[in-house]
């Protein structure tokens, strides 16, 4: 087994499915069958990363026959599912390995602690910035993060603090990130997929997704704005002893 490959039970561990779900979406046909050698099926990072895109839409709303025809289905379907990664991905995705660990913490010494270390690596996987594929191999969803943490420790302010901030933080994002998805799926999505894809109707939705992204983004810019300036105003007053 080359470290490409996964058997079913490490593709579960990995993807954070059960087997049987693994089993149910290929027999679905949302996910191709293993490579087989002998009487083992072997999955490959193909196998995740489509594990990972049914989770992604089940999460926002779809439906997993919406997103059987989505990830098999016509020219439409397919150009579709491949618009709705690219909507959302930051596009600038790299593989690291632990020796790496000086480069995604900046600032933290190569011959520190290796507790230290292994507490920050642990904190950016449960954030999900950093997802283990396997033979110490991890994918940093946002290398713009990490230069923003870098960012961060010029201020003097330490990685770890840094990551609580941000667990905080990813915990309010993603219930309005998904405000926003819901909002596309129950308003656009669920009427085109109630009329049964009506082929007239793809080149509204797809212009509705190209939407959607940037609108997300500059209203949750805004409102960020109006919030720090409402957060920095109360903190001026506290410490001026005037609440």
């Amino acid at each position: 087994m080359s470290d490409e490959e996964y058997r079913v039970d490490d593709l579960a561990r990995l993807s954070g499915m059960t087997v049987r779900n693994i089993r149910e979406h290929q027999s679905r046909g949302l996910l191709p069958a293993p490579t087989v050698r002998g009487r083992v099926g072997f999955y490959g990072p193909e196998h995740l990363a489509r594990l990972e895109q049914i989770k992604r839409l089940q999460a926002e709303g779809f439906t997993l026959e919406s997103i059987r025809r989505m990830l098999g289905g016509g020219a439409e379907f397919a150009s579709f599912a491949a618009a709705v990664h690219q909507a959302f991905d930051d596009g600038d995705k790299r593989v690291v390995r632990l020796d790496d660990i000086h480069t995604l913490f900046p600032g933290l010494d190569q011959d520190a602690d290796g507790a230290e270390g292994t507490a920050l690596l642990d904190s950016a996987v449960e954030l999900d910035l950093l997802r283990p594929l396997g033979n110490g191999r991890y994918e940093e969803r946002s290398p713009r993060l990490t230069r923003i943490g870098a960012e961060l420790m010029a201020l003097g302010i330490p990685p770890a603090s840094a990551l609580t901030a941000a667990a905080e933080a990813r915990t309010h994002v993603r219930a309005v990130a998904k405000s926003f998805v819901q909002l596309y799926v129950e308003q656009i999505w669920a009427p085109f997929e109630a009329a049964g894809y009506p082929a007239d109707q793809w080149p509204d939705i797809l212009s509705g997704l190209d939407r959607l992204r940037p609108l997300a983004l500059d209203s949750m810019s805004a409102l960020l704005r109006m919030a720090l300036d409402e957060a920095a105003t109360e903190l001026i007053e506290e410490r001026a002893g005037l609440r």
